[in-house]
């Protein structure tokens, strides 16, 4: 399996707003961690070279989704 997925950063630019960065998640990545589309996530600054991008809800061991009461973990 890869370990690294070189990619670059892409700037949004929208007209009345200011550019954003745009950092994407490899298919392959995605798919080795078992991320969903929608899934909460939030960045880690380390220092000024390294980030770590943390989920909200990671999966429990074993690949079993364990079910969320209702209300919970929404509006972070």
């Amino acid at each position: 399996m890869q370990a690294k997925y070189p990619l670059k950063v892409q700037t949004i630019r929208t007209k009345g707003s200011k550019p954003r960065y745009y950092v994407y998640l490899p298919m392959p990545l995605a798919a080795a961690l078992g991320m969903r589309s929608g899934e909460q996530v939030h960045w880690e600054l380390l220092d000024r070279g390294e980030l770590r991008l943390v989920r909200d809800e990671p999966p429990s061991p074993g690949g079993q989704e364990t079910e969320r009461p209702q209300g919970q973990g929404e509006g972070k």
